[in-house]
């Protein structure tokens, strides 16, 4: 259930896992399932403790980019940085270490160090053509850096090339690449909905008048 419910109901999936802890808070997948919605509804501080108790049971480092993600949540940036150094990074899988180079570029963004951000970002992940599952949310994140840094024509071409990477939908990159051109969406269906009520008022306006002439009549 926290599973299913974590993407559209965050706080529902918080309530089932603090049900599941109460039951089985000795097995690592209810520990680390109770991180992931405790993080999802930024209780930071629990999913860290949720997270490190997962780390301990199973000896497993994949939750060591997410874990600094929580120091940076907590207001420690400089703390994410520290663990973006540590030897456990090394023992990442390719889409962990880019995860982890994720949340040091976002602990610089948080100290005001944007040109330490970009250069961060710079890898050879970010210059391969290839596109992997972390592709778009890497060239967003540069994009938004540079953009963030004043650098708005080569964040339009990063906000371009994450469009081009990102097949299931999993940043607003085309958004953000709309906004910097200028480009305005109207939603039709909206506008139409719009007219048929205020037509629909008026049409009930007229009606009450007529009925008001009768009773004066």
């Amino acid at each position: 259930m926290v599973a299913r419910l974590l993407d559209e109901d965050p706080e529902g999936a918080y309530g089932y896992s603090r049900v599941a802890l109460r039951l089985a808070s000795r097995v690592a997948a209810v520990r680390e399932a109770a991180g992931f919605a405790a993080y999802a509804t930024q209780k930071y501080g629990e999913a860290l403790a949720e997270f490190r108790a997962a780390k301990r049971m199973t000896g497993n480092i994949d939750l060591w980019p997410v874990m600094a993600d929580c120091e940076r949540g907590l207001g420690r940036p400089e703390k994410a940085l520290d663990m973006a150094g540590a030897p456990e990074v090394h023992k990442l899988d390719k889409a962990g270490q880019v995860e982890m180079r994720l949340v040091a570029a976002g602990a610089r963004r948080d100290m005001g160090q944007l040109d330490a951000a970009i250069v961060t970002l710079q890898s050879s992940e970010l210059a391969s053509s290839s596109v992997q599952p972390w592709t778009a949310r890497l060239r967003y994140a540069y994009a938004d850096a540079l953009l963030a840094a004043g650098r708005e024509s080569e964040a339009r071409e990063w906000f371009a090339k994450a469009v081009e990477a990102d097949r299931d939908g999993s940043t607003d990159a085309s958004d953000r690449l709309a906004e910097l051109d200028g480009v305005e969406f109207v939603d039709a269906l909206t506008e139409a909905e719009d007219e048929a009520e205020a037509e629909a008022e008026a049409e009930d306006d007229g009606e009450g008048g007529d009925a008001t002439e009768e009773q004066q009549d």
